[in-house]
């Protein structure tokens, strides 16, 4: 395997652990308008959270500041076409971050209530907006021969593109209720309220990714580029949302928890691969596409990428490996889950 080739991959594994780790944390987000009933509840979902979030959001940086250094004109063609979309997801990730700092600062229901607002849409919007970003790869945009995007940002919300964010959404919601199951107390009411709504969102999210999946087949070139191995991660992805059922049914958190995630990184490489051996697809001439070796930096630059990878990723790895380790009991709503989490 070559270097372009080699750190294409890492990207994709960079960007698949991403929405691993920060698709559950928005989905809890996103599930506490519904679950939480007072105060006492409120503060054992951000407990559940609480020691993770930020931590995970470190993978986005990691992914997009790989890509700036060994693709640089994959980083430009996609950050200048997508660029409102991206300067959105930035906003709301800060107000999602500011809002679990300032929410307990004063202790008025409705300062709680409007930043209990503010994490509920930052989640909601970066969620859906990724699915937004990750269909339009798949799909194309507008690139010139120069590899610069020359569309209008209202192209990106084409309709492939929505049910590719609804999709998202949807698996985040399902991934953020799976670990609630882990991390919430049997005994908790809670607890139970957030295997019903497992059962409930994850119904809606295998009817959105499976139609998904038939759209990416019909309108864009997905599982074209699957070689010897067609229709595996795809098949994959669907047996482990059934997995999540059975897991759901039969109360096996951990199982839950692991297939939801298996779904998401399943799901984020089925796209990497329909993508490969391509970056950005031009939908205005196809000798207009970026592939992964024009796109790539001088070998110096990946050379020298390699050692800054193969130092600082597994000091990454271990750290979070450990803090997850740290955090790993049960939040327990009675002792209000704030103290647990931070």
């Amino acid at each position: 395997m070559d270097l372009p080739t080699l750190w294409f991959w890492i990207i994709a594994a960079l960007f698949t652990l991403y929405f691993f780790l920060e698709g559950f944390d928005f989905g809890v987000d996103m599930l506490r308008p519904l679950l939480a009933r007072n105060e006492r509840e409120e503060r054992a979902l951000t407990g559940t959270i609480g020691p993770f979030w930020d931590g995970n959001e470190v993978w986005v940086i990691a992914a997009a500041g790989a890509m700036f250094s060994t693709f640089p004109r994959w980083y430009g063609a996609l950050f200048s076409g997508m660029y409102p979309i991206f300067v959105i997801i930035l906003l709301a990730l800060i107000v999602r971050g500011v809002s679990f700092e300032f929410r307990n600062q004063v202790d008025r229901p409705r300062w709680r209530a409007f930043w209990d607002a503010m994490s509920f849409w930052g989640s909601l919007v970066p969620a859906f907006l990724w699915g937004v970003v990750m269909a339009n790869l798949l799909r194309g945009l507008p690139i010139s021969a120069e590899g610069e995007f020359v569309g209008s940002p209202l192209l990106l919300f084409n309709p492939f593109a929505l049910l590719g964010g609804l999709a998202t959404a949807l698996m985040f919601v399902l991934h953020g209720a799976n670990f609630l199951l882990l991390r919430l107390h049997h005994e908790d009411e809670i607890y139970h309220r957030a295997r019903r709504a497992a059962l409930f969102w994850g119904a809606l999210a295998t009817v959105a990714v499976l139609g998904f999946v038939v759209a990416g087949y019909i309108s864009t070139g997905l599982f074209r580029n699957f070689g010897l191995l067609p229709w595996l991660f795809p098949i994959a992805a669907f047996l482990t949302l059934i997995t999540i059922w059975y897991a759901l049914v039969t109360r096996r958190s951990a199982l839950g928890f692991a297939m939801s995630g298996l779904t998401v990184a399943f799901s984020t490489l089925t796209i990497f691969l329909g993508l490969y051996p391509n970056v950005a697809i031009s939908t205005l001439d196809p000798a207009n596409t970026l592939t992964v070796q024009q796109a790539a930096s001088q070998p110096y630059t990946l050379h020298l990428m390699n050692i800054v990878a193969a130092i600082f990723l597994p000091l990454i790895v271990a750290y979070q490996i450990w803090n997850y380790y740290v955090f790993r009991q049960r939040v327990r709503v009675e002792r209000g889950g704030l103290d647990q989490g931070y």
